[in-house]
């Protein structure tokens, strides 16, 4: 009888849809406990997402419903919202496509959980109860990262945008900010989180400091650089990514008429595409999280975890605590807010 072997270990790699679970105005990081908080943000995730999501309360225990695929992440994920600025001033909201081939879900963001594959016998320590960061930064004005003449970023290579060509069309065209024409398919933004802890803080002021990438960011990571000394901590990297539907504002008749100049703009006022921004807050039941990243040798990329149906998933909803018009042809978007240009 031929010996067989167990296969190599390989780590959890974990990916699942979760389709919109409310559009509004609040965000329990930066301006914690304020309804009407200073632009518009989609959210997915569990329910209890409230202004404050005080840390001494987890997630899963105050929501009764996720909008992810996977039913033990009631954690929360939220990133600004798209607009189209017409010619004459005014703003409409770019929607989201439904996630690629899970498109019956609503809207939403596919979400990663990765390891470093070129490191296999690393192991992972998955986030406890009260972990929250943030990543990029809406008030940036420059690219995530100066690259050689003649280098594009690669996938994965902190926030990016995708023109895509077609639905399917991932891994070219990508840029720091916003494409310069009309995208056929669509514009996709790629939103990677530190994948190293420093193994102490579960926040911090900024919410970001208690995390980083190595020397080089999520480029250098993906290509086997360890972590800091500062983070020695291996934590799964949280990657959002969102296809948002610009193609009805694909006709050049619609575009601003000065030279170089795009019509797409983020809620909080950014019209060149360098404060793209998501954050993070966690809340997987249990320890779920941990045991899928111990169990390895993960092909379906759920990992043998519980999933729902996308009725279950589209059903989670919750009103906007924030009431207040973000649809159709609006002088400003919500809150007040205007578009900028780089240097404003």
């Amino acid at each position: 009888m031929a010996q067989t072997t167990d296969p190599p270990f390989r780590q959890a790699a974990l990916k699942m849809p979760c389709s919109q679970l409310v559009l509004d105005r609040i965000d329990p990081l930066v301006e914690p406990g304020k309804t009407g908080s200073s632009h518009l943000h989609q959210i997915v995730g569990g329910n209890g997402f409230n202004a404050t999501m005080d840390p001494a309360n987890h997630p899963a225990d105050m929501s009764s419903c996720t909008t992810c695929l996977i039913t033990e992440d009631f954690s929360n994920y939220w990133t600004g919202v798209m607009y189209f600025q017409a010619r004459n001033g005014s703003y409409m909201r770019v929607k989201q496509l439904g996630v690629l081939y899970h498109e019956e879900a609503n809207g939403g963001v596919t979400i990663y959980y990765s390891p470093q594959d070129r490191h296999p016998e690393i192991r992972y320590r998955a986030f406890m109860p009260g972990f929250r960061m943030q990543v990029g930064d809406p008030d940036s004005r420059a690219p995530y990262q100066t690259l050689p003449p003649g280098e594009t970023p690669s996938l994965f290579d902190g926030p990016t945008y995708t023109c895509m060509e077609d639905e399917y069309t991932r891994f070219y065209n990508l840029t720091y900010d916003f494409p310069k024409g009309p995208c056929p398919g669509g514009i996709m933004t790629t939103t990677p989180f530190p994948p190293c802890w420093d193994g102490k803080n579960l926040d911090s002021p900024d919410h970001k400091s208690h995390v980083a990438f190595p020397p080089g960011g999520a480029r250098a990571y993906i290509n086997g650089a360890p972590c800091p000394a500062s983070h020695p901590v291996y934590i799964p990297m949280i990657t959002l990514e969102i296809r948002w539907d610009t193609r009805p504002f694909n006709d050049p008749e619609l575009w601003p008429t000065d030279p170089g100049r795009q019509p797409f703009v983020w809620s909080f006022g950014d019209r060149v595409g360098h404060g793209h921004h998501a954050d993070y807050v966690f809340g997987w039941r249990g320890d779920s999280l941990q045991k899928a990243f111990d169990r390895g040798n993960c092909r379906d990329q759920i990992c043998y975890l519980p999933v729902q149906n996308y009725s279950a998933m589209n059903g989670c909803t919750k009103p906007p605590a924030v009431g207040e018009g973000i649809d159709g042809w609006l002088d400003n978007m919500p809150g007040g807010v205007v578009a900028r240009d780089g240097e404003d």
